[in-house]
């Protein structure tokens, strides 16, 4: 669904942070603007209601520039996690290219998990979207916190799907640059054959993750702390 401007000669892709409420979708994008190179990225725009941390998105646009002068714009963003928000979680999934699903490892959460990723793949059915083809990531937040969910047994549990699984601590920065390395190379992958990001941009996936993940020291040390599991 990546939207291809030739006036303007850019392509903006679009990767949406999804999960239930408090889950930590909103720190992922602050701490991920944080680390971001400052040329990379604009303003963090963030919507609040007493009811729910983020009403209706958090935008993180991001971008580089092809050899060919190609601009390509990554825009972020986040969905509200509770229930009665369900359309605006529609809306905002709409045209996604990437999807990050943000699941709470606290045992008191498994269930809230399970609820918001059925109510994730109802939607993306709604809209049209083939679960086989869009690219999702499942991240594991909060693991700095007690009584979590092993990976053991998140390994165990989601090891019959075809997702990729990152255990990630987003308010002290881990797996945050992960996750979102993660889900961009699923993304190139998949828009790379329709618009020659390689062949005719000189875009290849490497250049791609390395221009935008690309980071300081600070960056640096929170990917060196993280794990990653790949579960396919």
């Amino acid at each position: 669904m990546a939207d291809f401007n030739e006036d303007k000669n850019t392509l903006t892709l679009k990767t949406v942070y999804y999960g239930p409420a408090l889950s930590g979708k909103t720190t992922n994008l602050t701490k991920l603007h944080d680390l971001l190179q400052p040329q990379l990225r604009s303003d963090m725009m963030v919507l609040e209601t007493k009811n729910d941390r983020t009403l209706f998105f958090d935008l993180l646009p991001v971008g580089l520039r092809t050899p060919s002068g190609l601009l390509v714009k990554v825009k972020l963003f986040t969905v509200p996690g509770q229930v009665i928000h369900d359309s605006t979680r529609k809306a905002v999934l709409s045209r996604a290219d990437g999807v990050v699903f943000v699941a709470d490892s606290q045992l008191t959460q498994i269930e809230n998990n399970a609820i918001s990723f059925e109510n994730l793949l109802e939607n993306i059915g709604k809209l049209g979207l083939d679960t086989n083809k869009l690219p999702i990531l499942v991240q594991f937040n909060k693991r700095d916190l007690p009584d979590i969910i092993s990976k053991d047994d998140v390994i165990n549990l989601w090891k019959p799907t075809p997702w990729n699984i990152v255990f990630s601590s987003a308010l002290e920065g881990k797996g945050v640059t992960e996750t979102f390395e993660g889900i961009l190379s699923q993304v190139y992958s998949q828009i790379d054959n329709q618009y020659q990001l390689h062949s005719k941009h000189g875009l290849a996936k490497t250049d791609f993750l390395n221009e935008l993940i690309r980071s300081s020291p600070k960056a640096n040390h929170s990917t060196n702390s993280s794990q990653e599991n790949n579960l396919k």
